[in-house]
């Protein structure tokens, strides 16, 4: 993260009463990533949550209880054909990432991964698409909206604001707008941010977008600054 935003987020920590950086990646290594430990990290897509203070970021019991599952499938995978394709695997604890970015031969390594999707689906597993990756999930329910209704649920916000930019944060803006439907809070705000990849879904799911990760630390900015009604 660079430094400019990462101030701006410290300085909205101190301001709101629930800074929250939520990721597909794991909970730790999220905040390794933004090297500030007084917001929440909502991690694995909502499946970890790593609260200011905690060590070690607590996994939902339900996705815990398909960890030996996950490592056989990880074990069964054809690593060799993986490299020749240039399909990387990334291990998130509960999810197993497959990229094919950068793949020589796109096609065909977009093939490999449709094979790989099936076989999970065979398994019993869940499949989720993102971006040039295949996401091989536990067939329990999380993801970045499930994360955050619990997460808002439980703080009691009377407003809430998700910034997001890609298919896997459609599902934490359908979330936002269910919880004002529910009453749950009164207000929320839908941010996408513009990118030459993102999801046409973004644009349907959003009450505005800004541009790229400069318009996102001018909203910040904006927060911080209470220049934001």
């Amino acid at each position: 993260m660079p430094e400019p935003t990462r101030q701006l987020v410290i300085e909205a920590a101190k301001k709101y009463g629930l800074v929250a950086c939520v990721s597909g990646r794991r909970a730790s290594e999220a905040r390794a990533i933004v090297s500030l430990g007084t917001i929440t990290y909502l991690g694995s897509h909502g499946a970890e949550i790593l609260r200011p203070g905690w060590p070690e970021p607590a996994l939902d019991p339900q996705v815990a209880a398909w960890a030996a599952q996950m490592e056989a499938f990880s074990r069964e995978v054809d690593l060799a054909d993986m490299r020749r394709q240039r399909i990387r695997l990334e291990d998130k604890g509960p999810i197993l990432a497959f990229h094919w970015r950068g793949a020589p031969e796109e096609a065909a390594a977009h093939a490999a991964i449709d094979a790989i999707a099936t076989k999970a689906q065979e398994a019993g597993l869940r499949t989720h698409w993102g971006r040039k990756v295949l996401e091989v999930r536990p067939p329990v329910k999380f993801d970045k909206g499930s994360g955050i209704t619990s997460l808002i649920t439980d703080a009691g916000v009377d407003a809430a604001m998700y910034v997001g930019d890609d298919r896997t944060d459609v599902d934490a803006f359908r979330a936002l707008t269910q919880l004002v439907d529910a009453g749950t809070i009164p207000h929320a705000l839908r941010v996408g941010v513009r990118s030459e990849e993102g999801p046409t879904e973004i644009a349907d799911e959003t009450d505005f977008q800004v541009d790229g990760p400069d318009g996102v630390r001018h909203l910040l900015q904006m927060l911080v600054t209470d220049a934001l009604h």
